[in-house]
C-alpha cells in the first residue's frame, strides 16, 4: 500500500479546519499529523475531535503550538506543511516557508479554486486588505439594504471557533441568549451583537459545508462577512474587498489581502472622512495598479459618541475593537478619535495594566493609549475589568461592537462610540447592489 503523504496544517482555528474539511479529511492517500496555532490566545494544546476529523482520524488531529513546527517536521517525517491563517506580513509566510524546506518538507498555500464550496442562493462576500478596514459596517449596511426589500438574509461570519469544538461545529445565532448559550467569547460577540441588533441571524462554526446547507435552506441570499483579510469560503457572486487609506502600503504587503484584493470584484476605499487627501489618492492609485477591473467606489466612517458631552474635559479610559488594534496594527481606531473630537483627555493605560493587558501591550508595541477589548480567554476578559477598575478616569469610552457595560459592569459610566459605513458618492454601493439584484434575483 502506498505510503499516504504526512501534512501539517500552520493555522489559528479557522482556515486551517476549513481546509482540512474540504481538501484533506475523505483522502486516503493522506494523514494530517497535527495543526499548529498562532495569533489566538488558548487554541493549542486542544485536538480536532474525531467527530470532525472523521473515520480516518479515529483519534482526533492534535494541536501544537507554531514554535514546534520544525521539531514536529523532523520527527513526524512530514512531506508538506500548509499554511493556513491571516493578516500577516508577506515575509512572515516566507519565515514559515524557509523553516519548513529546511526541515525537510515542501510548504504549500491552498487557493480559491480548491476551498470555496458553492451556493444554491447568490452571496455576496465582504473581505479587506487588513484586519479592521470596515467589513462588518459594511455588511450591516448591505444587510439593511437587502432586507428592506423582503429578502431573508443569513449572514456567515468567517470562523471563532474557540471552545470546544465538537459543540461549535456549526452554529446559528439568532439573539443574545443563543450567544449566552454558546458561551461566546467577546471578539464573538463584537462580530455577532450588531448583526442580531438589525435582526439577522448569524451562522458560524467549524464546519462550513454543513453551515452553508443550512443558512442556504433558511435564506434568499447568503452574506459572507470575512475575518482578517482573508478570502471567503463560499464562491462569491460579487466580491466586495475594502482597503484602508490609514494604512495605504498595507494593499500590496499582507497575505492573503494582497490576493483578496486582487480578486475582488468591487473594491471600497473606506475611511475618507478621517485620512489624508494623499493617501487616498496614493491608495487608488495602487488599486487600479492591482485590479485595474474592479469597481472604486470611496466611502466614509464617521466615529461619533452616544453622549459627546458626557466625556469633553474629563479624564477617559478608549478601549478599542481588539483585533483592529492587534493584529490589525492599528495604534487607535474610532474610539481614539471620537474621544479627541469630543475634548476628552485620553489617559495612557499602560501603568495600569493588569498581566494580560501587559502582554498584550508588550505582543503589540504599536498600541497607543488605548486598550484593546480583548477577551479570548476568561483571564483576559478578568484583566480588561481590572485594568479600566484601576485607571484614574471618570469615564470610559467603548469602541467595541458589544456592550461593555453589560458585559464587564464597571464600575466607571460606559460612552459608546458607534460607526457605519457612509456612501460619499452616487450611486454608490446601493446602486452596485441594485445592479447585482437585477441580475441575481432572489426569491424571497
Amino acid at each position: 500500500m502506498r505510503e499516504r503523504r504526512r501534512i501539517v496544517i500552520l493555522g489559528a482555528a479557522g482556515r486551517d479546519f476549513h481546509n482540512f474539511n474540504v481538501v484533506y479529511r475523505r483522502d486516503p492517500a493522506v494523514e494530517v499529523v497535527a495543526f499548529t496555532a498562532a495569533q489566538i490566545a488558548g487554541i493549542a494544546g486542544r485536538r480536532y475531535p474525531p467527530e470532525l476529523a472523521g473515520p480516518l482520524y479515529p483519534d482526533g488531529i492534535p494541536i501544537l503550538d507554531e514554535a514546534a513546527l520544525d521539531a514536529v517536521i523532523r520527527r513526524e517525517a512530514v512531506h508538506q506543511v500548509v499554511f493556513a491563517y491571516s493578516d500577516v506580513p508577506h515575509p512572515h509566510v516566507m519565515h514559515l516557508a524557509s523553516r519548513a524546506l529546511a526541515a525537510g518538507a515542501d510548504f504549500i498555500l491552498l487557493g480559491p479554486q480548491a476551498t470555496q464550496l458553492r451556493a444554491r442562493v447568490p452571496v455576496i462576500a465582504v473581505s479587506a486588505v487588513r484586519t479592521g478596514c470596515g467589513k462588518s459596517q459594511t455588511s450591516r449596511y448591505l444587510a439593511g439594504l437587502l432586507k428592506e426589500k423582503g429578502l431573508r438574509v443569513g449572514v456567515v461570519r468567517h470562523p471563532m471557533p474557540y471552545g470546544n469544538l465538537g459543540d461549535e461545529a456549526v452554529q446559528r445565532f439568532a439573539d443574545e441568549a443563543d450567544l449566552d448559550a454558546a458561551r461566546c467569547s467577546l471578539e464573538e460577540r463584537e462580530e455577532y451583537e450588531p448583526h442580531l441588533a438589525l435582526g439577522n441571524t448569524v451562522y458560524a462554526g467549524v464546519d462550513y459545508s454543513r453551515i452553508l446547507a443550512l443558512a442556504e435552506a433558511e435564506n434568499d441570499l447568503i452574506l459572507w462577512e470575512g475575518g482578517n483579510n482573508d478570502f471567503p469560503f463560499f464562491r462569491p457572486d460579487w466580491h466586495i474587498v475594502l482597503v484602508d487609506p490609514l494604512r495605504a502600503g498595507d494593499e500590496d504587503s499582507f497575505h492573503p489581502g494582497e490576493a483578496t484584493l486582487r480578486m475582488a470584484d468591487t473594491v471600497i476605499i473606506g475611511k475618507t472622512d478621517s485620512a489624508e487627501a494623499d493617501d487616498v489618492t496614493r491608495l487608488q492609485a495602487s488599486v487600479r495598479r492591482l485590479n485595474p477591473g474592479a469597481n472604486l467606489l470611496r466611502a466614509a466612517s464617521p466615529a461619533r459618541l452616544d453622549d459627546p458631552a458626557a466625556v469633553a474635559g474629563k479624564r477617559v479610559a478608549v478601549v478599542e475593537d481588539g483585533p483592529t488594534v492587534t493584529h490589525g496594527g492599528m495604534a487607535f481606531g474610532a474610539g481614539w478619535l471620537a474621544a479627541r473630537r469630543a475634548g476628552a483627555e485620553i489617559v495612557d493605560p499602560r501603568p495600569w495594566a493588569a498581566p494580560e493587558m501587559a502582554a498584550a501591550y508588550a505582543r503589540h508595541p504599536q498600541l497607543g493609549a488605548v486598550l484593546p477589548a480583548l477577551g479570548y480567554t476568561e483571564a483576559q476578559l478578568r484583566d480588561l475589568r481590572a485594568t479600566l477598575d484601576a485607571m484614574p478616569v471618570e469615564a470610559i469610552v467603548s469602541a467595541s461592537h458589544i456592550d461593555l457595560k453589560r458585559l464587564l459592569a464597571p464600575g466607571k459610566p460606559v460612552v459608546r462610540a458607534r460607526y457605519d459605513y457612509e456612501e460619499t458618492e452616487s450611486p454608490g454601493l446601493a446602486g452596485r447592489l441594485e445592479s447585482f439584484l437585477q441580475t441575481h434575483p432572489c426569491a424571497s
